[in-house]
């Protein structure tokens, strides 16, 4: 019976570790789906740079004079 302590407290620290490492888990699942929504949002914007790298290279190429610029 004199172990009863000694688990009590091995028990208690390991439940301490457990709630902490929860913490950390849930830090990191955060991070990770702020970190992909930025990825999504780059992504989504390098795709539609591609596509007006494209069309002005498709315009370049076809000898189509440029539209002037929004200001005009």
């Amino acid at each position: 019976m004199t172990d009863l302590p000694h688990d009590d407290d091995r028990i208690a620290r390991l439940e301490i570790r457990l709630t902490e490492q929860e913490s950390v888990i849930d830090d990191l699942n955060a991070a990770i789906t702020a970190q992909w929504a930025v990825i999504d949002r780059l992504s989504r914007q390098l795709a539609r740079l591609q596509e007006q790298v494209e069309e002005s290279a498709f315009r370049a190429a076809s000898g189509a004079p440029e539209p002037p610029p929004p200001h005009y």
